[in-house]
This record gives C-alpha cells, structure tokens and sequence, in this order.
C-alpha cells in the first residue's frame, strides 16, 4: 500500500469504508508529512497537530456521515473558521478569531471531515505574495492568490483544501502545483464567511489529486452529498473553447495543451464550439 498521505480523498474514504484505515491514521500521515516537507514548502498559516487529531479521533468514534467522513481538508486563510484565525495573509488580521465558520467550512465539518489547518494566501487574496513556495520545484512560484491551497495538495500533505479565485487565484496555483482544481459556475455555493474581493467576480474553490474527489467534494459543499459518485449527467458535454484577446501571448506548450485538450475531449464525444469575445473585452484584463 502506498503511504496513507499519498491517497487520494476517494481512495482514503474507501479504506476507511472497509475498516482498513481510521480517520487518526490518516490525519497522523498527513502530519508527518507537513513536518517533512513545510520547511522547504512553507504552505501552513496555521497548523496545530493536537487539534487536527482530536478531530480525527472525533471522527472516527462518530457514525460515517458521508463520502469524506474523517477525511482531512485545509482552508485558505481568507475563509472564516471559529477555532483557528483568519488573518487574511495580512498583519493588520493577525490573531483575527472569526465569531463562527464559514459557510463552506461548516458543509465539510457536518459531513464529517477534518480541518487541518488554514493555508497561506497573498495579503487580502490580491497581489502582495505570502511564504509559500512551489510544491515541486521551491525555488519557483507557487501561483496566486491560493497559494498554500495549491502547494499543500500539491506536496501531498493534505488531499483536499480549498482555494478561491477573482481572475486566476484557483486554476493558477493548481496548475503551477500540479493538481486538480475546479472553479465551479458562479453562485453555485453559499460564499458566507468568505473574505469578499469583489462580490461580483469571486468564487469558492477546490483541490484535490483526483478528479473524483472534486466531484464528491463540490456534491458536499454545494449540499448534494452523493452515496456514490455519479455516473455521467445524462448528454453529451458542451465545452466552449475560447482563444481570447491574449492568446498570441501564450507560450507554444500552452496553446498545444488546450487545443489537444479540446480535440481530446471531442474524441470522447464531446460538443466543442468556438466562442468568441465581443470587442470592448479586449481591455479586461488591464482593466483588472
């Protein structure tokens, strides 16, 4: 069997399942994990050892209330949690103690997941870079504004974490660590507790090692909790391929990687259109 911290959170719940693993077991490789590699990746805001294994042990002395029932999670450090601070990447929130979780945190907390700890983020999720460096290669960027989400998952010390995103802060950091990442339609889960940049643009959303496990992971948040995974969604998939404004500013790996992406997709039966972007967005992203 691979190392416990190597599961996936789907591969993890299995064994937990078929009482192969327990909920403290998990949580005990994950640590030690954290303490092998946070000296080089530096992803943690805040982490207390005793408090995650409490939780587990909680857990696993509990019924399994879901698919991720002792599974451990990280949250970045702009989502309110009520026994951890919140201190937004900023010195100005240092010790900041919210007065309860974020909406978010408490679907995962019901469903009877393990909160490891908080993640570090760019100051207020904007510009201004935090500690954490990449997950594979430390003397690179981990990617913005969810940075500690990314390299956490990505440096195998927790399956799941989450991360949010304006323009780029989610689908960056996973890609540049090496993860899955999904940022799901806008307004599909309740944003409670979420430090807002701009409530028009922000989203919540999710890593993980396996796209299983962000199926399951955004069932339970969104308040779908599946029994199984799911099987398809009834029709073909409709994917729109858009080559915007900066396109010919992509490196030649890039656009092969999304145009094989694209073909890829079609192979398996997949509808691709081409969309294209009206005019007066040619501007949008000086504009951010």
């Amino acid at each position: 069997m691979a190392e416990l911290y190597e599961l996936t959170a789907t591969e993890a719940a299995a064994l937990m399942d078929e009482g192969e693993i327990t909920s403290v077991e998990l949580v005990e490789s994950c640590l030690e994990r954290i303490s092998a590699r946070e000296d080089a990746v530096q992803a943690w805001e805040y982490l207390k050892p005793d408090h995650a294994m409490a939780q587990a042990k909680r857990a696993d002395d509990l019924p399994r209330r879901s698919p991720l029932h002792g599974i451990p999670f990280a949250a970045k450090d702009i989502i309110d949690t009520a026994d951890m601070p919140t201190a937004c990447g900023s010195p100005i929130y240092a010790g900041n103690r919210p007065g309860k979780d974020a909406a978010c945190v408490t679907a995962m907390r019901d469903a009877g997941a393990v909160l490891m700890g908080k993640t570090v983020t760019t100051e207020f999720a904007t510009f201004f870079p935090g500690k954490t460096r990449n997950a594979h290669h430390p003397d690179h960027t981990p990617g913005g504004s969810s940075s500690g989400s990314g390299a956490a998952v990505g440096a195998s010390m927790v399956p799941l974490a989450f991360g949010t995103q304006t323009a780029g802060s989610l689908i960056r950091p996973a890609a540049y660590n090496g993860v899955c990442g999904l940022k799901p339609s806008f307004g599909t889960v309740d944003l409670a507790g979420v430090k807002m940049l701009d409530p028009g643009l922000d989203h919540l959303g999710y890593m993980a090692r396996s796209f299983d496990d962000l199926a399951v992971y955004y069932d339970i948040v969104r308040g779908a909790i599946p029994s199984v995974l799911a099987d398809g969604i009834g029709r073909a998939p409709r994917v729109g391929l858009c080559r915007t404004f900066k396109w010919d500013l992509a490196e030649p790996e890039t656009v092969k990687a999304i145009e094989d992406a694209a073909g890829a997709l079609r192979d398996m039966g997949a509808e691709i259109s081409e969309q294209n972007l009206p005019g007066d967005m040619g501007d949008i992203a000086d504009t951010h």
